[in-house]
Formats: C-alpha cells, sequence, structure tokens
C-alpha cells in the first residue's frame, strides 16, 4: 500500500478526538433488553451538577465579532449569552483564548496566564465568567497541559542549550546513529507522522505527540508539574468550573523511551490508537498517566464550592478509558488512609462521531455504555466537535433528520455536549484543503477533492469551523453591520460563512413552531423540567417495538419518561404505549387507545408517573 495512503489514513482517522473504529470492527454485546439499574442507596442523593449539565462548545473565533475585524471575539460571546439562556444549554466550553502564535488555533499557547489580544483582555475574560454565572450556567475552559507553543518562554530558552534553566522542562533525548542524527526511538505523533524533531542548538531531538511546533512538557520534572497545577488553579481561583484536558492521556512517557512495539495494522482501531503499523504502547495510555490525572482531580478538588469538574479527551478501548475515571465508580472509604484515587470527572466518548443512522446502532451503543459506564459514571454523548465533521453531514443534511440525533443525545443517559450551530443545522463547509488556514490540511493538498469528501473525517478542520449563522444579514451577523471603531469595511471573516446561512440561521429557526433550533430548546426545556432525563436509569424497550424504531425509558424520582425514535423511511406503529405525549418532531403525531403512529423520521416523548413496582421491576 502506498506510504502516504498509509499516513493519510493514520491522520486522518485519529485527528485529534482519538481513535476511530469502523463499523465492522466495531464490537459490542448482544442487543437485548438492558434491565434497568438499581442504584445503592448512596446513589439516591442529588447528583452533582457535572452529572446531569448539557455542555455547549464555543470555539470563539467563529461565534461572534464584535468589533469587526473578522475575528469572534469575548465581548461576542458575552452579547450572545441570552441566546445561550434561552436555548437552555448549561455549561459553556470554550476552546482555548490564551496568548498563542494562533498556528493550531489557540491549541499552541505561549503565555497560560494571558488572553489572545484579539480575543479581548483579561478583564474581558473575568466578566465573561461572571456574566455567564449571572445568568445560572458553568464555565469549562480548554485547558492543554501535554505541550506548549515552539514559541512560549520556556520552549525557547529550553532549546538553547543543556544547561538553562529551563533545559528539561521538555522531552529531549540523545539521538542514534552517527553524530545523533538519527530519532532516539521509533515513537510516531498521533498523526503517524515522526514524533522526533532535531534542535541543532542543543544537537538533540525535542518530542511532540501532536505537530512539530507543539513540544511535548517533561511532567517527569516536578518543577514542570507545579507550575501546570499553579496555571489551573489560577484559572480556578478566577472561578472557571472546571476544563476540558486535551490529548490528556499522551502527558506521561515511558522512562526508558523503549521502541513502540510494530502492528500489523495500518489504521487506528480499539487495540491501536493511532495506526500507522505502530502500537503506541510506550507513548500513550503509559499507566503514570492515570496517577497524573488523579494529582489533577486533587488540585481541583482543592476548589469545592462549587465542586469543579475535570472532561478528558482521551482515546483507547473503553477498559482504558474508564482506569482515567481512577474509582470513581466507588465510593472512597473514608477509613482508607491512601491518597484519593479518584480521577476525571467525565470522559469524552467518539463512538457517536461516527454513527449509522438506525435503531440499531443505538440499541448497540446504551448497552455498551450501560456495560462500561454504569452509575454512579455517566457517559458522555457527542456527535460533533470542532475537529471532525458535523453530524448532519452524515445524515444528507437533513433537519428532520438531526432532529432524531437530537432527540437521542438529550435524552439517553449521559452528559450531552453540543457543537455550536449544531442547534441549527449548519453544514460542512467544501473549502479545499490548498486554502486552508488549518496546518493539518498542508499535509494534503494532493489529495483530489472528489476524493476529500468520501472521507468520514476532515483534511481541512475549517470547514467544520465557519462562523456562526445568527441572521440573514451579510456575513449571517457574525460581524457587526455597524462598525463600532473604524473603516473596516474590507475585512471579512476569518473564514468564510457558509453558503446556505440565509436557510439556515438562529433568526430564521427561531420563528418555527417545528424548527431544529426548536426541538433542541423544548428537548433542553425537558432536561431541567424531568429529573428522570437529568439522572435516572435507562431501560431498552425492545418486546413488540418495530425493529427500525429505538424505545427506551428513563426511570427515576417517581416518573418515567418514554422515548420513542423511528429511524424508518416508512410509518410504524408502537402499540402498548403509556403515557402523556410532552414531545414530538412532527406535527401530525399523536397516541391513540395506547398506540403511537409514527410518520417515517420521527419521535416522541411521553410521560407517566412510575409505581415504585415499575421502577424497581
Amino acid at each position: 500500500m502506498n506510504r502516504g495512503i498509509v499516513l493519510l489514513y493514520s491522520s486522518l482517522l485519529f485527528v485529534s478526538v482519538g481513535y476511530v473504529c469502523s463499523s465492522a470492527e466495531r464490537v459490542y454485546p448482544a442487543a437485548t433488553s438492558f434491565p434497568p439499574q438499581i442504584l445503592p442507596s448512596s446513589q439516591s442523593v442529588e447528583p452533582l451538577w457535572w452529572q446531569h449539565t448539557t455542555i455547549y462548545q464555543i470555539y470563539p473565533r467563529s461565534f461572534q465579532d464584535s468589533n469587526g475585524d473578522g475575528i469572534g471575539d469575548i465581548q461576542g460571546i458575552i452579547s450572545r449569552l441570552d441566546y445561550l439562556q434561552e436555548l437552555g444549554v448549561e455549561t459553556l466550553w470554550f476552546s482555548p483564548m490564551y496568548a498563542s502564535p494562533q498556528r493550531d488555533i489557540g491549541y499552541d499557547i505561549s503565555d497560560y496566564e494571558a488572553i489572545a489580544p484579539e480575543y479581548g483582555t483579561m478583564r474581558d475574560v473575568e466578566r465573561l465568567i461572571g456574566e455567564v454565572h449571572r445568568r445560572g450556567m458553568k464555565v469549562v475552559f480548554d485547558m492543554v497541559l501535554n505541550h506548549t507553543s515552539d514559541q512560549h518562554p520556556w520552549f525557547r530558552e529550553s532549546r538553547q542549550n543543556r544547561t538553562n534553566t529551563k533545559a528539561d522542562w521538555y522531552i529531549w533525548r540523545d539521538g542514534r546513529g552517527a553524530n545523533g542524527l538519527e530519532p532516539p526511538n521509533n515513537w510516531q505523533s498521533l498523526i503517524g507522522e515522526q514524533g522526533w524533531h532535531y534542535a541543532k542548538e542543543r544537537r538533540q531531538w525535542f518530542f511532540a505527540s501532536y505537530l512539530a511546533f507543539q513540544p511535548d512538557l517533561n511532567y517527569r520534572n516536578t518543577a514542570v508539574k507545579n507550575v501546570m497545577f499553579d496555571v489551573v488553579r489560577f484559572w480556578l481561583r478566577k472561578g472557571v468550573d472546571g476544563f476540558r484536558l486535551d490529548m490528556v492521556n499522551v502527558i506521561m512517557k515511558d522512562t526508558e523511551f523503549r521502541d513502540n512495539p510494530f502492528s500489523l495494522n495500518p489504521f487506528p482501531s480499539l487495540e491501536n490508537p493511532g495506526g500507522n503499523f505502530q502500537f503506541r504502547q510506550y507513548s500513550a495510555n503509559h499507566p503514570d498517566n492515570y496517577t497524573f490525572v488523579q494529582e489533577l482531580r486533587r488540585v481541583v478538588d482543592e476548589f469545592s464550592s462549587p465542586q469543579r469538574c475535570l472532561v478528558g479527551e482521551v482515546f483507547g478501548k473503553h477498559d482504558v478509558l474508564k482506569r482515567y475515571l481512577g474509582d470513581g465508580d466507588k465510593k472512597n472509604d473514608k477509613n482508607d488512609k491512601e491518597k484519593s484515587r479518584e480521577g476525571l470527572h467525565l470522559i469524552f466518548l467518539f463512538d457517536m462521531l461516527f454513527f449509522d443512522f438506525n435503531a440499531d446502532f443505538f440499541r448497540k451503543q446504551i448497552v455498551n455504555y450501560e456495560e462500561h459506564y454504569p452509575a454512579p459514571l455517566v457517559p458522555t454523548l457527542v456527535f460533533s466537535n470542532h475537529d471532525q465533521k458535523r453530524s448532519i453531514g452524515k445524515i444528507g443534511n437533513s433537519l428532520n433528520r438531526a432532529k432524531l440525533l437530537a432527540l437521542y443525545q438529550l435524552t439517553a443517559r449521559g452528559v450531552p455536549t453540543l457543537y455550536q450551530g449544531e442547534e441549527i443545522g449548519m453544514t460542512n463547509a467544501q473549502m479545499p484543503a490548498e486554502k486552508a488556514l488549518d496546518p493539518m490540511s498542508a499535509r494534503y493538498t494532493w489529495l483530489p477533492a472528489w476524493l476529500e469528501r468520501q472521507f468520514p473525517v476532515l483534511i481541512n478542520r475549517d470547514n467544520c469551523r465557519t462562523p456562526m449563522q445568527w441572521s440573514t444579514a451579510p456575513n449571517a451577523g457574525f460581524m457587526p453591520l455597524v462598525l463600532p471603531t473604524f473603516d473596516k469595511s474590507g475585512t471579512k471573516p476569518w473564514l468564510p460563512v457558509n453558503a446556505d446561512y440565509k436557510e439556515r440561521n438562529v433568526e430564521t429557526q427561531q420563528k418555527q413552531s417545528f424548527s431544529l433550533f426548536s426541538t433542541y430548546k423544548q428537548l433542553l426545556t425537558l432536561r431541567k423540567q424531568h429529573p428522570a432525563l437529568q439522572s435516572g436509569q435507562i431501560h431498552l424497550l425492545t418486546e413488540g417495538i418495530p425493529s427500525d424504531v429505538l424505545a427506551f425509558e428513563r426511570i427515576g424520582q417517581g416518573e418515567s419518561v418514554t422515548v420513542l425514535i423511528n429511524f424508518s423511511d416508512r410509518i410504524r406503529i408502537v402499540n402498548n404505549i403509556i403515557g402523556e405525549q410532552i414531545l414530538t418532531t412532527h406535527p401530525s403525531m399523536s397516541i391513540q387507545n395506547r398506540a403511537v403512529t409514527m410518520p417515517p423520521v420521527s419521535g416522541m416523548v411521553l410521560t407517566h408517573t412510575a409505581p415504585a413496582s415499575d421502577i424497581i421491576r
């Protein structure tokens, strides 16, 4: 196989979100009726906020420009907080706004305690945190602990020589071969490229788990760990409620720097995240990572009013991922004198980024998550993010089908994570790789556009990062119509606005009673009104249910909420349904004589009081 194609597959199927496994490779338990889980009495207490919240990801550069320079900013975000409150989301996750050269759009940080000037000032951030809290929502910041920018003062000093005060703040090694000009070992980056990069100043190699301009910090150095934990404390003191931890599973590496073993599989899989004929045994998911997140958890737990939250971007088999949660599924013995072994509060699970639009996929997903993340653990439900194709592209950009994805995501057991614009069905742009700002795309400019479109993941991540579509106004309302500071009439948005913005925008859908926006808003309202949807048990219904209809109930606090989703293009009838209809995705749906007639691609939510016998069956 051509090495370029192998590298392309390994890279594309493993960009930032971790492993991807084709549907043929996925292994699920049998799709049988899943019994409701009876929680121990210790779990009868009210769940913590992060266990039942809904997360909304904001990509600041593309959310709202307030000053007409074409770049979204903090003041723009503040101006849209009322919209987010009205929508009903509860936690806002902000992609990085720290000082940065912006070569990887903020994930290459040059100062963790400063704000990129194009976004605003520290005072702006402090006001943002306060305004979010004033509206009853939480703030989660992206935190990139694994690496910095190569323009960070620490790295600029570190690479100068082997004796400076930051000499061992990054992962440096002597090379192999004549004059040390060969890499220290065979470790590849997470995108399948050479992970080692030579610095002639030191005549040594540094390691970068992602791109060459993002050198990995050395957490075996206590000084590094201490200063980064202080960075975390810095933002917690400013009121941040938690962090989304970027690439947290590659922070600790093998101390002996042994070669990663060869793998016969060129593609990422459950057993081989990263692919490209290498199993990353020594450079990813090292056992010391589990200890590291437990240490980080203790730092975060220093701030307990309110409790703070850690959400990890980790990848691998579910048995591996679960270890990052520490003893989160157990109640620590108060007599246990060992240090707390609690790890991350949540981990992002990416199975649904590559969903199949049918009932069987989601039935198996429920079984899979209940097997690996039983209560009190909570899975996360993610369809899209800033690195991946928008989910609506997999369903022909159909707004009606997108309603069913929303219905599942906001009623199944788990913490839903929405990506900005998902609530109005924003589509993927079609910008070619050769015009990309995304540094990943430069590697694939040779790839024909028709072939690029066939891949399940994005070659050019700009295509999922286009400006938010607010209205039918020029530039979709992303930029102000009246420029408030000086004449910038020639300024354009940093990325082109999608061509469909006049049909798909917030302003238009807010006026439509059965729009996708309306469905999201109603579902988010229902989650707040019905405790069973926040923290109730989940029970698959299969008896008498058509095979292309997904049916489940959530049971908790004296009520049962039943969810019916018809994934087919045909009418389906579901009998023996009890409850009061509280939401439908189609105007002609109703329940009569305990029978629900479901139009093609439709869904319904019903509720009824659940006797104790129903809850414990």
